[in-house]
């Protein structure tokens, strides 16, 4: 027994050491280039991520709370914002919530809710109706949140994202796209072995994304805080 716990634990260590990204990730292998960089919203040297989700996703939902923190941590070296990936078509519930949300000013509230409805208690908030009451049950004002989801603006956007995956080459989530040029998930670090452990991948992930945007600030002249600083 003593001897299959020690086994256990060795592969454990191998498989998260195995695993940890580089300090100088490699092009091709921790992130991808895209072919066409894309204009970027980010004012000044902030560095812009963009995290391609979607709610239902449980590998999103997992990196969710490591994503926050470091965005938290970054401060204003980068501009980061989201885009839910529309998974079933032009009209996806879905994304159609995050934008109302969005929308609304609701998100720094309600975000991690629609994550805790999906992943903790099992709802499934993939339709409007279902969505609709969800939120009024949960202190969004309804006539207020029905006027946003049926807005132009909001209509607008959803209708874009397509359009905006297909740009980025978006093929799975959660993917991240740092500067308008490079993209990394914890599916590109893997290689597609899937011989990594879920919490190291997330980890790597997180390494990778600090590592480009640490890469493209110094190539805008920007001297990188320490570790310890902001």
């Amino acid at each position: 027994m003593r001897l299959l716990t020690l086994a256990l634990a060795a592969a454990s260590l191998i498989a998260s050491t195995a695993f940890a990204s580089p300090t100088a990730p490699k092009n091709g292998v921790e992130y991808q280039t895209l072919a066409a960089p894309q204009p970027v919203q980010a004012a000044g040297k902030k560095v812009e991520v963009i995290e391609f989700f979607m709610y239902h996703c449980p590998h999103c939902n997992g990196l969710e709370p490591l994503i926050a923190e470091w965005v938290k941590k970054a401060g204003d070296k980068v501009a980061f914002r989201r885009v839910h990936i529309p998974y079933s078509g032009p009209n996806d519930p879905e994304a159609h919530l995050y934008l109302t949300l969005e929308a609304m000013g609701n998100l720094n509230v309600m975000h991690d809710k629609v994550f805790h409805a999906w992943h903790v208690e099992h709802l499934r908030l993939n339709k409007d109706d279902v969505i609709i009451d969800w939120v009024a049950k949960n202190g969004v004002d309804k006539a207020k949140f029905i006027e946003f989801y049926n807005s132009f603006g909001v209509l607008t956007k959803l209708k874009r994202l397509q359009q905006i995956t297909a740009t980025y080459k978006i093929e799975s989530a959660p993917m991240f796209v740092i500067d308008g040029r490079f993209v990394t998930s914890p599916s590109i670090i893997d290689g597609g072995t899937h011989k990594f452990d879920e919490v190291a991948g997330q980890k790597a992930t997180i390494e990778v994304i600090d590592a480009l945007v640490t890469q493209v600030m110094k190539s805008k002249g920007v001297e990188p805080a320490s570790k310890g600083g902001k």
